[in-house]
């Protein structure tokens, strides 16, 4: 809900300033948390959405200065880099909770651990990266499909006297079909994400009871190898799948205009695929399910730079942080922020409907999943439709 606000900051004033504010604020609410006890669980539960301020900042802010600090093809090669990094989070999460939690006997500690790479990422701000970051305009942007700079650079004044409101920022973008599709295909894969991050590891364990693998356990914490082991493969097909699209993503650019956005609903496809085959075989035979699983989620990391790419230059850059923030919010609150509870609410209700037993408890967690695979689906569709109008709105944005 704030990266509009950052998006909005982030066009008109010193972005090293909102990415230093944004990390000292999501660290210290971070460790906040970590002291707080079960009579004041609301709170808890108020300061992990807050912690989401911090990273609106960040996510609406920082890809807009890679895209000035790196001419042409390094742009792509730059964001790609940044971007590994999410899945990479996204894993260490696993590991880091898990292995904390094991270590102290205290999960609090894994929310003690985190800010410390807060502490980290804003002294490598502070020391690497210049007090006023250039906004370069037309002259660094609009660039060709093979990487040829077509127009000349735009005088100052003339960008000055071109500054609009943010509302006629956002009716801008409502009308640019690109940002529109492609920024409903990066919902569909945030929506996959999001269930896949909470409910792949209970699956996996309900896969397992219902092969004979393991007994059930009634402890606390039942899933730490499942948690383990899916962040490793969280962390290694998100560095190879962005990656691997990047590099896709540079070489067929010059043999096809509309390379970007079909890389994008290609790997959507095939990972909706192999999602659907993992829950198909996951009564049968784990390792196919962890096979497919990790297939599943490299070709869903592929899209994460891509999709980036696509927002740098189909939209102007004077109104990139906001695209940037509205495409985060709308991803987020259609995406990843409802689809674990949705997911849940699925398999609570087919389960309700049925006999309590280790089978259908597995079975209404395999059938509320094959929603995130028609999701994929549905995400190779949007950025289909991308590739329709992408060459049209990115002549739009250099001119």
């Amino acid at each position: 809900l704030a990266a509009p606000l950052f998006g909005y900051l982030g066009d008109r004033y010193d972005r090293k300033i909102i990415l230093a504010a944004g990390i000292c604020f999501w660290s210290a609410v971070t460790l906040g948390s970590s002291f707080l006890t079960e009579l004041y669980c609301w709170i808890f539960f108020l300061s992990r959405g807050l912690v989401g301020i911090g990273t609106a900042s960040y996510s609406t802010v920082a890809p807009t200065m890679i895209a000035d600090l790196f001419e042409e093809g390094k742009r792509t090669t730059m964001l790609s880099i940044f971007y590994i990094f999410i899945p990479v989070g996204s894993g260490l999460g696993y590991v880091l909770a898990a292995g904390m939690a094991e270590l102290t006997g205290d999960w609090h500690w894994a929310f003690r651990i985190t800010p410390c790479m807060g502490a980290l990422a804003l002294f490598l701000l502070v020391l690497l990266v210049p007090r006023r970051t250039q906004r370069r305009t037309a002259f660094h942007r609009a660039l060709s499909i093979s990487g040829t700079i077509r127009v000349k650079a735009e005088k100052p004044e003339l960008q000055r006297a071109a500054r609009t409101t943010w509302c006629q920022d956002v009716l801008a973008l409502a009308k640019n079909w690109s940002f529109v599709f492609s920024s409903l295909g990066l919902t569909a894969m945030a929506f996959v994400t999001g269930a896949l991050g909470m409910w792949v590891p209970l699956f996996l364990y309900r896969a397992e009871l219902v092969q004979g693998l393991v007994s059930p356990c009634l402890q606390e914490s039942c899933n730490s190898s499942n948690s383990l082991i899916f962040g490793g493969i969280t962390i290694g097909t998100g560095i190879l799948g962005v990656i691997t699209g990047a590099e896709a993503a540079r070489r067929l650019r010059k043999m096809n205009n509309k390379a970007d956005p079909l890389i994008c609903a290609t790997s959507m496809f095939v990972s909706a695929l192999c999602l659907y085959i993992a829950l198909m075989v996951a009564q049968t035979s784990i390792i196919s399910t962890f096979v497919f699983i990790a297939l599943g989620e490299l070709f869903l990391s592929v899209n994460w730079a891509v999709v980036t790419d696509i927002l740098l230059y189909v939209v102007t850059p004077r109104r990139q942080s906001t695209a940037i923030a509205l495409q985060i919010l709308v991803s987020h609150l259609l995406g990843d922020a409802g689809s674990p509870y949705l997911v849940g609410t699925i398999s609570s209700a087919i389960q309700a409907k049925h006999p309590a037993s280790i089978q259908w408890r597995f079975w209404s967690m395999q059938y509320s999943f094959i929603l995130c695979a028609f999701l994929g689906v549905c995400g190779g569709g949007f950025f289909f439709l991308t590739s329709f109008y992408i060459e049209e709105d990115r002549k739009e944005a250099e001119r």
